[in-house]
């Protein structure tokens, strides 16, 4: 499964003005979320996101990563130092 983030603030084009897809902007804008995750906050179907998702991918404007599982051996810790470790989001 598969985690998106915005890299940057799209001017969505007329059939994109609704607020389901401003609410799954708003969510990727500040951290990576599944498509699942996008369909329950914004209410949309999932044929809805994963054609919101291919457009802003052919724009250039998502980040991916597989996802991770939160109930994993060590939990949170566990992704924080696999980021921490590969450098994952280190700015430079």
């Amino acid at each position: 499964m598969k985690e998106f983030k915005l890299t940057a603030w799209p001017d969505l084009p007329a059939p994109y003005q609704r607020i389901a897809y401003r609410r799954m902007l708003s969510d990727m804008s500040h951290r990576f979320v599944t498509a699942q995750h996008l369909c329950d906050s914004s209410g949309a179907t999932k044929l809805e996101v994963r054609v919101f998702l291919q457009m802003l991918q052919e724009r250039g404007l998502l980040r991916e990563r597989d996802h991770e599982d939160p109930n994993g051996l060590l939990g949170p810790l566990g992704g924080w130092l696999r980021r921490t470790l590969s450098g994952e989001g280190v700015t430079r």
